[in-house]
């Protein structure tokens, strides 16, 4: 196999030498003194040195003071570093500096600004000792105080990193399945976050072991209590040099062992089988072969008290009213940026762009917030938990509302059943197939019983046949469902197959609420008549058809009161093709040359651009294309019967 072209493209590169030789200087700098302590070390004596009295206790005290500066920056550090990727605050950026001062403040001067703020006469030792008698200068504990000050920003960081690579969609979608945001915190966030968590752990722990500095300056040098093992290096030069060699091979190998372990997470770069820092998850293993699913579970009608209404009333970016009874699926459409994924958010309580007064089934729960709302999200990506099993991922939900284990490992199973997916409930997301993946997404939100389902674009990124697959196992889930169902889609098929309503959105409001049928037959919107494969051309009515911006005019035999604002819809089939301008009955002909054919089932679409009039797209048979030798670039004419458009005003 062929290496990636990155790969090959920097295995061929040269340095140039004027490069070359300051890179090789500059590693040569670095490795000259570790070579050095390597060469000097006594071996013969070294296990004696290591095991003398005084090494082992500074080790033991150092071993105390880091893991406790760990388990300190943990504490302080993980709320911290989450506060700063999720929480936009005035101020931000002069913490964020606050935090990283450390790494770059010398550790004298470190230890000399912890003596004026927790020493005996700094800021808060007076009151410490006088509240609660704790001395922190000369203790122990003001060795960990020092460690945790140099250390913490090294997993803050780290961690910050991590957190703002991570998607906010997962945490979104956990609210959205019932979950407080400490239980979202604790169960998707921090285990997702888990190797940019362990890098900066890891680091903070050896930053830590090796501080020097800010201990010797605040906590002193007092054996077994604050001498750990960098102290007692430094004593040891003076009286020992040999034996201070052969403990600074030691801090040497934990620090090089620390950064083996790493393998790059702390510089984000990735290695086989690693994550980087900013990677949420490495991928699974591909999908084994799958077993034939079972046959899908019956879908049982919703009782009387599983039924509720939709009433919205949108406003900020968005402004529409939004009414469906129970059992309606309403599919959103609309060109990007019309509001349609904001219209989700806003239902779901997670953008400040717009707010929904919002009841279901009468009871209003606009002031609540989004895991208290019983409305449930399906992203486009499905967003399933990747640390999860299909089983666990769907059960979520239901834990999240206090439902036993087995009691939400029953619910999860029996949707995921009915999906068609239960003989897959021991896989993880990256063992699934895209179609597999969008079925787990859809009975985990099933599985919490929402009033109202909001899934975006579900069907997006599967392919036509799975696609139609999951297509057919979500309408027929959505006839037993006692909500409402809102549907993102650009797919006209979804959009007529799944749908009981059509809700068009252009630039923040609604255009069009009706029937796919009615929307199908008078589209208000250019956009959803492009959609629907209908040539749309907008223009003003005047008294014998359609005045077009361009200058061009279209004949109709319905017509318009002057002046109104409508779009003219040409089916194109409706659209003739012609080599010589044709003669007879059409009113609308206008020369143009072909610029694009595409194959469409078994006919072909055919994109004719005009001078005269926006672009036309026609559908003829491969036959007659052949009969007429169309190709891109033909010069033909195009020609519409006035009888076959039809005007909507807007």
């Amino acid at each position: 196999m062929p290496p990636p072209p990155r790969r090959a493209a920097a295995a061929g590169a040269r340095a140039p030498v004027a490069l070359a030789l300051p890179a090789v200087a500059a590693v040569a700098f670095l490795l000259l003194p570790l070579i050095g302590i390597l060469a000097r070390t006594p071996w013969s004596d070294l296990f004696t040195h290591l095991t003398s009295p005084e090494v082992t206790r500074a080790l033991r005290l150092s071993l105390v003071v880091s893991f406790s500066a760990l388990g300190l920056s943990l504490l302080l550090g993980v709320p911290l570093a989450w506060t700063l990727a999720r929480v936009p605050f005035p101020g931000r950026s002069l913490v964020r500096s606050l935090v990283l001062l450390p790494m770059v403040l010398p550790p004298t001067v470190g230890g000399v600004a912890l003596l004026l703020g927790f020493g005996r006469r700094g800021l808060l030792g007076p009151w410490l000792a006088g509240w609660f008698g704790i001395t922190l200068p000369f203790s122990t504990a003001g060795a960990v105080v020092a460690s945790t000050f140099v250390a913490m920003p090294f997993l803050v960081i780290s961690l910050e990193g991590t957190l703002t690579a991570l998607h906010a969609r997962y945490e979104e979608t956990a609210a959205s399945l019932g979950a407080r945001p400490l239980r979202v915190f604790l169960t998707v966030t921090l285990p997702m976050a888990a190797p940019g968590l362990a890098a900066g752990a890891a680091l903070t722990w050896a930053r830590a072991l090796g501080e020097f500095g800010a201990t010797i300056t605040f906590a002193g040098n007092l054996p077994g209590v604050t001498q750990t093992l960098p102290l007692e290096v430094y004593l040891l030069l003076q009286d020992s040099p040999q034996a201070a060699i052969s403990v600074s091979l030691l801090l040497l190998v934990i620090a090089m062992a620390v950064l083996l372990l790493l393998r790059g997470r702390w510089t984000g770069s990735t290695t086989p089988g690693g994550a980087g820092l900013g990677r949420s998850h490495t991928a699974g293993p591909p999908p084994a072969a799958t077993p034939a699913p079972a046959t899908p579970a019956p879908v049982e009608p919703p009782a009387a008290d599983q039924r509720w209404a939709l009433h919205a009333e949108v406003t900020g970016f968005l402004e529409l009213v939004l009414d469906a009874p129970p059992g309606t699926t309403v599919a959103v459409v609309g060109p990007n940026g019309a509001g349609k994924t904001t219209l989700l958010r806003a239902l779901l309580g997670l953008t400040p762009r717009a707010r929904a007064r919002l009841l279901l089934g009468g009871t209003d729960v606009s002031a609540l917030p989004p895991h208290r709302r019983s409305v449930a999200w399906v992203p486009q990506d499905g967003a399933l938990f990747p640390h999860l099993t299909a089983l666990a991922n769907t059960a979520y939900g239901p834990r999240a509302q206090h439902a036993g284990r087995a009691e939400a490992r029953r619910t999860a199973q029996l949707w995921l059943d009915r999906l068609g997916v239960g003989h897959l409930a021991q896989r993880k997301p990256g063992q699934l197939s895209g179609g597999q993946a969008q079925r787990v997404a859809l009975a985990r939100a099933l599985a919490t019983r929402p009033r109202l389902l909001l899934l975006d674009e579900p069907l997006a990124a599967l392919d036509q046949t799975t696609r139609a697959h999951v297509r057919h196992a979500l309408r027929r889930h959505l006839a037993g469902f006692g909500g409402v169902c809102l549907i993102v889609t650009h797919d006209p098929v979804e959009a007529v197959s799944l749908a009981d309503r059509v809700l068009v959105l252009e630039d923040g409001r609604p255009l069009q609420y009706a029937s796919p049928a009615e929307v199908a037959r008078g589209p208000r919107s250019p956009w959803v008549a492009r959609m629907l494969g209908r040539n749309a051309w907008p223009g003003t009515a005047t008294g014998e058809g359609l005045a077009l911006p361009g200058g061009g005019r279209l004949i109709s035999a319905e017509v318009l009161a002057a002046g109104t604002e409508a779009i003219a819809i040409i089916g194109p089939e409706a659209v003739a093709l012609h080599r010589e301008r044709p003669a007879g009955s059409p009113r609308n002909v206008w020369p143009g040359r072909i610029s694009e054919i595409t194959a469409l089932g078994s006919r072909l679409r055919v994109l004719v651009t005009s001078d005269q009039v926006p672009d036309l797209v026609a559908e003829i048979t491969p036959e007659a294309a052949a009969e007429y030798g169309l190709v891109d670039g033909t010069p033909v004419w195009t020609s519409v019967k006035a009888t076959e458009t039809t005007l909507v005003p807007l």
